[in-house]
């Protein structure tokens, strides 16, 4: 019996030898290349490592997997599900801009830097070794350009290497650490559940719940920088296991490329949502239109008759035109134009919709008089003369915005036929408010132009447009007409000299390009572009704060342009009735708006 336990005890004993040398023999192979003080320290660095552990059996195998993620992909190895890696390519200089700014000869050493790699054949998966070696050539030339460079030249460029510091650093710092504890976390043998992986999803839930909805350095808790910490250690202690970097960098990769694509998905919905929204008539506008309609209707015939109606064909008032079909928006043209007018009485509207519409802004304009000025509501189906003149292709384009598309639009360029007895008109869109005295524009010389307007050719500008974006400057017929660098100017607030228009028949060259433009691809849909071509050389600038451009697209325009402008022009997608709109303008269209009339709060039209 006794010599059974010695034999167990020595097989036992031997077991534990072989278990404890074997690790460090293997060990002690793969390092014969370094020097002997740097493999006892490497040794050392090893087993404070393993013994500082408290649950060093359980940690055995990720020790494992991590000898195992040297030898092997680690996206191949761990088999990380739900991520889709990018295409491997080199990027072109120029393909993704800098923080650092560069000059001239750092632009030379980047693509020479990029053609060395395409010449090497390397990729983001390539040869480290090939990649180490261009890196220090790279080190080498930058130094050696460097020290030949005159000493402003090197404190310039020292300076552009080091950016400021941006805002609110900790709080992204803490994402960027929650992002890395998320990678490494991918990094675990599938259905682990060791001490490591049970800290580092702790830490994560910690510090996920301390920044929160934190967007400002301010606003951090000491407690959260306190999780910070812990992370800080979690972190550490993780990238001792998993020494291999390779393995991070294609996760991270993955990653990326992943939440870039969710990213790009996201942008096209919302894009294509936006769109909608602003195709799509609020529920509140329908009902309004309903109800004006249902009272219109309940009139009598001698009730329906607007007051004033003997003013409209005087040459010596100040007339305006808007053409629309949407009621609120029109009064609020109608209400912000009277208001900044020293003389009201002398103003007069014509108001253009469709035959679906008379009837409600009829009412409401019955209803809602505005002051002393003039308002003339008339149905574009009362033109009998525009079914003769209007260009057809125009109706039988199909798969077009009707925004664009519609005769409201390009009934624009019948002015001198709607109104035969006036000889200068203001045109104005009906997404603008209007917050000084326009009837100040009479009394400004556009020096024998057919219209005056803003021109928009500022490079830089929100509001910047080219005519070459817009028109078709390959075709033969469009370059020996047009010049590309000719100033663009806005359609929205327009002063046009009616007489000079009749004069020079721009209504035939309407029709021409329109023609033209139906048979061939030359301009981009809608009645700029085409009212550029009309316009040509026929339109006087105007000083700028008579049109501010940009409330319906651009949030960056400040208050005091807005105090500054004459006409504020909610042009693009987001207009002030519509949820969407940008916030921070509607108080601008809101101020001409009754909210209290009992219409609108019956179809729940509220600010």
């Amino acid at each position: 019996m006794r010599l059974f336990r010695r034999c167990t005890r020595i097989s036992i004993l031997s077991l534990l030898a072989i278990s404890v040398f074997t690790p460090v023999f293997l060990l002690s192979y793969r390092l014969k290349n370094l020097n002997s003080d740097g493999m006892m320290f490497y040794l050392l660095l090893l087993l404070l490592d393993l013994w500082s552990s408290r649950d060093f059996v359980e940690d055995l195998s990720i020790l494992k997997h991590r000898v195992d993620a040297q030898a092997n992909s680690a996206v191949q190895q761990e088999e990380v599900e739900d991520l889709k890696g990018p295409h491997l390519v080199v990027y072109r200089d120029g393909d993704h801009g800098s923080l650092v700014s560069l000059n001239e000869n750092d632009s030379l050493d980047k693509a020479e830097n990029v053609n060395s790699l395409q010449n090497n054949g390397t990729t983001y998966g390539g040869d480290r070794k090939n990649q180490q070696n261009l890196y220090e050539k790279r080190v080498s030339s930058s130094s050696e350009k460097e020290k030949s460079r005159p000493k402003g030249v090197q404190h310039s460029r020292s300076i552009q290497s080091h950016p400021q510091r941006p805002l609110d650093e900790k709080v992204k710092e803490m994402k960027d650490k929650v992002i890395r504890a998320k990678a490494y976390l991918s990094f675990t043998p599938p259905g682990s559940n060791s001490h490591f992986v049970k800290e580092i999803k702790l830490r994560i839930k910690e510090l996920e719940r301390a920044v929160g909805g934190v967007t400002k350095d301010s606003r951090l808790s000491r407690r959260a920088m306190q999780k910070m910490k812990a992370m800080e250690g979690t972190l550490l202690r993780a990238s001792r296991i998993y020494p291999d970097c390779s393995a991070m960098v294609n996760t991270l990769r993955a990653m990326t490329y992943n939440a870039e694509e969710q990213l790009r998905s996201q942008r096209d919905h919302t894009s294509f949502l936006v769109q909608l929204a602003a195709r799509t008539t609020p529920k509140g506008l329908h009902c309004l239109s309903m109800r004006l309609t249902a009272e219109y209707f309940a009139l009598q015939p001698e009730e329906r008759e607007l007051p004033n109606q003997n003013k409209l064909q005087d040459p010596d008032l100040y007339h305006f035109a808007v053409f629309s079909d949407n009621v609120l928006a029109c009064s609020v043209v109608v209400n912000s134009t009277v208001s900044t007018a020293r003389d009201p009485e002398k103003i007069v509207f014509h108001i253009v919709t469709d035959s679906l519409n008379l009837p409600a802004m009829s009412m409401w304009f019955l209803m809602n008089p505005p002051g002393k000025a003039t308002v003339q509501i008339q149905s574009a189906d009362s033109f009998e003369w525009l079914s003769t003149k209007y260009n057809e292709d125009q109706q039988k384009q199909k798969g077009l915005d009707p925004r664009y598309t519609s005769v409201l639009n390009h009934l624009r360029f019948y002015l001198p036929d709607i109104f035969p007895s006036v000889n200068k008109i203001v045109f104005l869109d009906h997404d603008v408010v209007v917050k000084k005295d326009l009837t100040r524009l009479w009394r400004i010389n556009i020096k024998g132009k057919a219209n005056g307007a803003v021109e928009t050719c500022v490079e830089g500008e929100p509001s910047f447009r080219r005519m070459d974006m817009f028109i078709n400057f390959t075709d033969p017929s469009v370059a020996t007409r047009f010049d590309s660098n000719t100033c663009t100017w806005a359609f929205g607030m327009n002063v046009f000299d009616l007489h000079e228009w009749r004069k020079r028949n721009l209504t035939a060259r309407y029709h021409k390009y329109s023609d033209l433009g139906s048979k061939r691809p030359l301009l981009k849909a809608g009645s700029l572009p085409i009212g550029w071509m009309t316009f040509y050389n026929h339109t006087h600038a105007l000083d700028r704060t008579w049109h501010l451009l940009g409330l319906g697209y651009d949030s960056g325009v400040t208050r005091a342009q807005i105090e500054q402008a004459a006409v504020v022009h909610y042009d693009g997608v987001m207009k002030p009735w519509l949820d969407i709109g940008i916030h921070k303008y509607k108080s601008y269209w809101n101020k001409h708006v009754s909210y209290e009339h009992p219409y609108l709060q019956q179809c729940n039209l509220h600010q």
